[in-house]
Order: C-alpha cells, then structure tokens, then sequence
C-alpha cells in the first residue's frame, strides 16, 4: 500500500467523522454544555440559598455562646451543600448520558434491583444515617467541637450523613460510623471547666494558700489574651484529699468551649512562679534509705 492510498483512506475516515462530530457537537454536544453550566450555576445558587437559610433557621439555644451557634450553623450548612452536590451530580450525570445516546431507563432499573440486592447489606449504612440525622437534629455536636467517642477523641473535622471525621492530638484522622457510636462526650459544647487538683506540702499554711490561688486565678481573668476566653476565674474550691505526701487542693473555673486546656496549661505556669514566691512547697514523693548497720 503506497502512501497517497494511505492518505486517502485517512482522509475519508477524518470526513466521515468530523461531520459526525460537528453534527452531534450542533446537537446534543450543545445540550451537555448547557447541561454541565446549569448544573454549575444550580450548585453555587443552592450553596448561597442553604447559607442563607440555615443562618434564619438556626436560633441560639439558652447559654449558647456564638462562637457555638457558628459551629452549628457550619455543621448544617456542610451537610446539606454536600447532599445536594450529590443529587445535582448523579441528575446531571444521567442527563449527559441519555445525550450520548445510552439509555437511562436500564441503569435506573438496575440500580433498583442492586439496592435490593444488596438490601441485607444496606441495613448498615441506613443504620448509621438515621442515627447522623438524629445527632444533627439533637445538636449533640458540632464542626470544630471536641468529643470522645468511647476509646476515640478529637476534634471533628467533618459531619456528613453516615460518618464524622475526628483529628487526634497526634494529627491521625478517625472517621467513625455513626452506627458504630455508643456514647459521646461533647468536651466543648457551650462552656468548658478548669478542674485542677495541686497537691501542697503538710506545713502550708492553708489561709495563705487560698490568698495565693485566688490572687493567681484573678490575675489570669484579667489578661489581656485570654480573659475573653474565661467565663469565671480559677479559685480554690476545697481541701480534697490528704495524699501520702501532700494536702490536695482543688481550683475550679470555667472557661468558653475547647479553651479548658490552654486556661489550665497558663494557670498551672502562673501556680507554680507565684509558690515559688510564696514559699510555698509543691512536694514530691521521696525515699529515705536506712542503712544498717554492720
């Protein structure tokens, strides 16, 4: 086969196909672009419409902070863009198809028949989305929140319908089944607490000591940095053990959501610079050795 025969097989080939694509691009090739801009322009309109009506529908709960309520409305807001993105994507998807000339109908119907197939199955995946609308409808958690999950904590990253994605302190993330949650223990919904136990040595005098913890609790109140993160100060609560080696005292105070460990972590600094002042002892198990004699 010399090259002009080549050539001109190419060329009627090229021909038959262009006039082809030119007249399918006339077509339907129009209706997937217009198809693929509305369903662009219908996402970014829903995105805009459920912000908007997530923030008029969600009100303030009693005691709730708004750094609280932006939690909640974030949460909402996630949810209900990412299930919408999902329904605008699968219509969209089948639109574009029936254009290209595939049937529809079929993949409806077996997409029917595959969910009863797999019906046994699914028990588990509707387990866990009943069980996400009842955690979002009860507000037992929001985006941004710190909870424990039986022997699982973190801050969650992410909710949607069938799981919530949680960040340790260690930066691993857990993405846990809404099915497979027993029990959750919310560590910043509305407010937090400082609950400090320090142990003292047994000469302390007690009166000075509370002088002491308070001045300290009331001066962290009043910094500039964190007194807006702290609800009441630290104070001396009680007298709450007699240890071994040391009387040990509780402080109590209260903090916004998420803020206890920084509050305490600055408390515990501020204690301990003030005792040194003070005299006062912070003591420490010791071991005294008797040698005998020989």
């Amino acid at each position: 086969m010399n090259t002009d025969h080549l050539l001109k097989i190419i060329q009627k080939y090229t021909d038959l196909y262009a006039e082809k694509i030119i007249a399918w691009g006339m077509s339907s090739g129009v209706k997937v672009l217009f198809i693929t801009i509305f369903a662009i322009i219908i996402h970014k309109l829903l995105v805009r419409f459920i912000a908007k009506a997530v923030r008029i529908a969600v009100r303030p709960e009693k005691h709730q902070s708004k750094e609280a309520e932006l939690k909640r409305e974030a949460t909402l807001i996630q949810i209900f863009t990412t299930t919408s993105k999902i329904g605008i994507i699968t219509i969209s998807t089948l639109m574009i198809l029936s254009e290209f000339g595939i049937e529809i109908a079929p993949i409806i119907a077996a997409a029917g028949i595959v969910g009863l197939a797999f019906g046994f199955g699914g028990q588990y995946l509707i387990r866990d989305v009943i069980t996400g609308l009842f955690i979002i409808l009860e507000n037992q958690y929001r985006i941004g929140d710190v909870v424990k999950f039986d022997t699982l904590s973190g801050a969650v990253e992410e909710i949607s319908l069938r799981k919530t994605t949680l960040r340790d302190m260690d930066g691993t993330v857990h993405h846990i089944p809404h099915g497979e949650i027993k029990t959750v223990s919310n560590l910043s919904k509305d407010f937090s607490r400082v609950n400090l136990d320090m142990g003292v040595g047994y000469s302390t005098d007690l009166d000075h000591l509370i002088e002491v913890i308070n001045r300290v609790g009331n001066d962290l109140a009043n910094d500039p940095v964190l007194k807006e993160h702290i609800l009441k100060a630290p104070q001396f609560l009680r007298v709450n053990d007699f240890a071994d080696s040391a009387i040990i005292v509780k402080i109590l105070g209260e903090t916004t959501g998420s803020k206890q460990w920084e509050v305490t972590g600055e408390l515990r600094k501020r204690l301990k610079i003030a005792f040194d002042k003070e005299g006062i002892e912070i003591p420490f198990p010791q071991m005294v050795v008797h040698q005998a004699k020989t």
